[in-house]
């Protein structure tokens, strides 16, 4: 797998364009500077890796847009000892995204086709999570619990209530809500029955399924 310096000059390019755009964080802008777009899309779309734009993945998925991975981790404000849940691995650029900021991530996807090229992928990319999970994200995951911060990746038309028990007090979720176009809210947890939600704007995305495929 070849990461060439056209390559590193190509996500150089990419990054100022999402700096311009007002991403801001110093640990996600490092990981989009290390973390090889190209290697998690059909090579179809290889030359057009660094683009900020969202790519057509296996079963009927997308990459999502860079300056959505981008916003959606710079609103988690992670650090290196979080521990993270993501609901959703879908190509595994998020995840290599987290990754590089805490090595103390878990993930989890419903598409049994991506779950085995992805989980194949990271580890030749040298990326272990604690665990990649084949399982519904709507479900999150309760052995593992509480979670310092969940990231989810798709729309849901509510806030799966499994996903809201598994977030530690003082823990934030990114979740995208609606059901065409959805809002990008993020939710604090701040006791044991207090949550508090903030809106982060308009975004587009694939629909969270519950349930296997």
């Amino acid at each position: 797998m070849i990461d060439s310096s056209k390559h590193q000059g190509q996500r150089k390019k990419l990054v100022d364009h999402l700096i311009s755009r007002g991403i801001r964080s110093s640990n996600v802008i490092k990981s989009l500077l290390k973390v090889p777009r190209h290697l998690f899309i059909d090579s179809d779309f290889e030359s057009h890796a660094y683009i900020d734009k969202a790519f057509p993945i296996d079963s009927n998925q997308t990459i999502s847009q860079p300056y959505t991975v981008a916003y959606q981790t710079s609103l988690l404000n992670l650090s290196e000892t979080d521990k993270v849940l993501e609901i959703g691995t879908g190509s595994g650029y998020q995840t290599a995204i987290l990754m590089e900021i805490s090595k103390n991530v878990y993930t989890i996807e419903r598409q049994h086709k991506l779950y085995r090229r992805t989980k194949k992928l990271l580890s030749q990319l040298n990326y272990h999570p604690n665990k990649i999970i084949y399982g519904d994200g709507y479900n999150g995951l309760e052995e593992m619990q509480p979670y310092d911060k969940i990231l989810v990746t798709a729309g849901a038309e509510e806030i799966p209530k499994k996903l809201l028990i598994q977030l530690k007090i003082g823990g934030i979720m990114v979740i995208p809500i609606g059901k065409n176009v959805q809002e990008m809210i993020i939710v604090r947890r701040i006791s044991q029955s207090k949550f508090e939600k903030e809106n982060h704007g308009s975004f587009k995305f694939v629909p969270l399924l519950k349930d296997l495929n």
